[in-house]
């Protein structure tokens, strides 16, 4: 059973920056699936951010994050991260990782919609002075 852990988020103030970790365990192989990082802000819905395709390390982005945002992954930890500089006050929100089969294409996408499963608890992002 595949097991996604978000973690890494607080307070941090405008023009700060944090990494947030995405640990999968459960012995389940991720070599034909994506992992996407969604956020959900208060009283919004919940929006994919960014993906990356865990066989080849395809990246795709939301235009709000692009170019500021950058995904990786470390084949060996299990571990996909999310490195955010520069933090804007609209970054304030809670950061999920979810998973999404690649169905055989080589660039992941965040319309995939119910296709993202396992949701874990996700990591709660403050951007504030």
């Amino acid at each position: 059973q595949l097991r996604l852990v978000e973690s890494g988020g607080g307070l941090v103030q405008p023009g700060g920056s944090l990494t947030l970790s995405c640990a999968a365990s459960g012995g389940y192989p991720l070599t034909y699936n994506a992992i996407g990082w969604f956020r959900q802000a208060p009283g919004k819905e919940r929006e994919g951010i960014s993906c990356i395709s865990w066989s080849v390390g395809s990246t795709n982005y939301e235009d709000s994050v692009k170019g500021r945002f950058t995904i990786s992954r470390d084949v060996a930890k299990m571990t996909v991260y999310l490195r955010m500089p520069t933090l804007k006050p609209e970054d304030t929100a809670t950061y999920y990782c979810p998973v999404a089969p690649t169905t055989g294409q080589s660039t992941c996408r965040l319309n995939w919609g119910p296709l993202y499963t396992n949701w874990g608890q996700g990591t709660r992002v403050t951007v504030s002075s």
